[in-house]
């Protein structure tokens, strides 16, 4: 079967579907960073942050600990109030406030965040290619898309549930406005990370607060419930209740979901914003729920089954609702701005297909991804007509979070110990603490497996698979065009003798192997019978760092007088402007006349094949990804009419 003429993932120009180790000095962002005050200062930035990266672990409290004292499936005694609430308090400050807060953030690579930018940072610490950390880096990419599908859907549904607080006969309306909501908020990404976080952050600094006053005003109803704060209850509470213990440990684990996505954003504010936000506000705000939630459960056990919204007197428990639905609203934005930079981080290492990025403001990292935007709909929208309730949803959440979590943590320690240079017994010792809590907490919830967990495992595997499968056609075009290619320095050498008709300017060949002659060439020579006075093999590069400095961006190789090699790099969190690199190669020696120059590039079709390279699911798979390849061209920013494209057929 023919798919028709795409682009060919092999000589789009980029070597980035092996993920290798930065060379050279470590380049400066090209835009402003999220720390250099350029656009408001710190403080904006930290507002800004608690809009974006926060909003997902702030609307917790709207289900983390109901479901806890649901999961005990009895009254629950003041002792088992107290323990719960001590579990939910002490699972902020281990994963979030220990592990995130004071380690991650450190391990940024240059300024970004996220399990790519980490498995990055692991691979250069190693100095080599490691197979192991790659498959790590994907299942925990992975993992969080299942995590950013989840999220708005049981977040949005946890607040809209509300209305039936508020007045019974608003049961009806939930599933409507939770559609109406969802549809609402991914509309709204086409205008941008910063426009969003200008208006967020205020909104949800005002929800922090308003956790905190709910919480002040009920502790003084059972102020036993401030014991919690003594991790001792927490221990306790398990070691009594056994493996009913372990079962509430899995629902506890509702408090600290989000905190994945405060690495994932960090690209976006840079982590002085985030953790000032976190240690200043967010942290006491939720802590200071909790303990008001816990005093109200104690006092008014009736109230447990919907504890959030019964803290708010009567009159104002609507008011609550739509204020809960605005920040359930904002708490998915986290997911989604993670989910970009994610994407965008997996296309430069070769792990997906190019696809369209969008800008959306001068400033490092803010960007809108369509096609990524309209998918997560698209999923979010299938999961709240499957679940329709936030309790169905709450057993498929977590096995993602806490899958993409161990990820991060395995990798962390390596970084630790090999990049920081602490060495295996110290960073053993620092991140111990985090394993043991996040394998115990991922043990709990397997448990949720038959009742919905088996839900983010279904999409993380099929993330995986599709991103096996772009490896492996790509490495199998590339490999199937090295070996029926010519050696570029024999082609030139033939070429000094060759009788083919010379014409002026340049002629730029992209190619993924520099060392070969690009397929485009030779047809080209072959159809028009014709070779440029100048001819540029253009290879481009895609480090494990996020930027490039301007000064190290190309490098310029004489093979012969009407030959030449050209590298262009790029960071794993840039987006290639080719016409502004090459207008550096005069300073190399290299004459570049835009208007001059035609761009050579390969067109390949595909058709599947049992017999050749993949399994035949697998070639109808990876033709599909190429056909959903955003054009090359406008990629790399080349103008159309400096454009020549030469196609083939290829048999995978």
């Amino acid at each position: 079967m023919t798919t028709g003429t795409e682009a060919d993932p092999a000589d789009a120009g980029s070597e980035s579907d092996k993920p290798r180790g930065a060379s050279g000095t470590h380049g400066a962002a090209a835009s402003p960073t999220p720390e250099s005050g350029g656009h408001g200062g710190f403080w904006k930035l930290t507002i800004g942050s608690v809009g974006v990266v926060y909003g997902d672990i702030g609307t917790s409290p709207l289900y983390a600990m109901r479901e806890s004292l649901l999961h005990l499936g009895h009254k629950p005694s003041v002792e088992e109030i107290v323990g719960i609430t001590s579990l939910l308090i002490w699972a902020l400050i281990l994963v979030v406030t220990y592990k995130y807060v004071m380690i991650l953030l450190r391990a940024d690579n240059h300024g970004e965040g996220g399990t790519l930018s980490l498995m990055a940072l692991a691979q250069e610490a190693l100095g080599r290619a490691s197979l192991p950390l790659v498959a790590l880096g994907v299942v925990g990419a992975a993992l969080f898309y299942g995590d950013a599908v989840i999220t708005p859907a049981v977040s949005v549904l946890s607040a809209t549930e509300g209305l039936k607080v508020a007045s019974p006969a608003f049961e009806r309306y939930v599933l409507p406005l939770t559609i109406a909501i969802i549809l609402a908020l991914y509309a709204m990404q086409s205008f941008g990370t910063e426009k969003v976080a200008t208006f967020f952050g205020p909104i949800t600094v005002v929800w922090f607060l308003t956790l905190a006053g709910l919480g002040v005003w009920h502790i003084a109803d059972a102020p036993v419930a401030i014991s919690a704060l003594n991790p001792w209850h927490a221990l306790l509470f398990l070691i009594e209740h056994k493996f009913l213990g372990f079962v509430v440990l899995g629902a506890t684990f509702l408090a600290v979901t989000g905190a994945e996505a405060l690495y994932a954003d960090m690209g976006h504010f840079g982590p002085g914003p985030i953790r000032t936000a976190w240690l200043g506000l967010v942290l006491p705000s939720l802590v200071l729920n909790y303990l008001g939630q816990a005093s109200l459960a104690i006092s008014q056990p009736e109230a447990i089954k919907d504890l959030f919204f019964l803290m708010a007197p009567e009159w104002g428990r609507l008011a609550l609702v739509l204020f809960a639905c605005l920040a359930t609203v904002i708490a998915s934005q986290a997911v989604i701005s993670g989910a970009y930079s994610l994407t965008r981080q997996a296309m430069q290492l070769g792990l997906l297909p190019h696809l369209e990025v969008q800008h959306t403001s001068d400033m490092h990292g803010q960007i809108y991804m369509p096609k990524v935007n309209w998918l997560m709909l698209a999923g979010v929208l299938l999961l709240v007509l499957m679940f329709q309730t936030s309790s169905r949803l709450a057993a498929a959440y977590g096995i993602a979070v806490m899958g993409t979590m161990i990820v991060s943590t395995l990798m962390a320690t390596l970084v630790i110990a090999k990049s920081w240079k602490f060495g295996w017994p110290l960073a053993i010792l620092m991140m111990s603490p985090v394993l043991i809590v996040d394998f115990t907490f991922l043990g709990a919830n397997l448990l949720k497996i038959p009742d919905g967990g088996w839900l983010p495992l279904v999409i993380g595997a099929a993330i995986v698979v599709l991103m096996w499968t772009w490896i492996r056609g790509v490495r199998f075009v590339e490999s199937r065009i090295e070996r029926e290619a010519i050696p570029l320095p024999d082609f030139a050498k033939s070429m000094s003798t060759s009788s083919a008709t010379r014409v002026k300017g340049t002629a730029m060949y992209l190619t993924s192997s520099p060392d070969i002659t690009p397929p485009a060439l030779l047809h080209n020579l072959k159809h028009n019978k014709v070779l440029h006075e100048r001819n540029v093999i253009l290879t481009v590069h895609t480090t494990n760092q996020p930027t490039i400095a301007d000064a190290e961006r190309i490098t310029l190789k004489r093979v012969s007088e009407d030959f030449a090699t050209l590298e262009v790099r790029y960071g794993f969190m840039e987006d290639p402007n080719l016409p502004r690199a090459l207008a550096q190669a005069k300073e190399k020696g290299l004459p570049f006349d835009m208007m001059k120059t035609s761009f050579f590039v390969g067109r390949r079709s595909f058709r599947a094949s049992a017999s050749v390279g993949m399994p035949l699911w697998q070639d109808h798979l990876f033709i599909g990804m190429v056909r959903q390849s955003f054009d090359v061209t406008e990629y790399f920013r080349i103008p159309a009419g400096r454009v020549v494209e030469l196609g083939n057929q290829m048999v995978v």
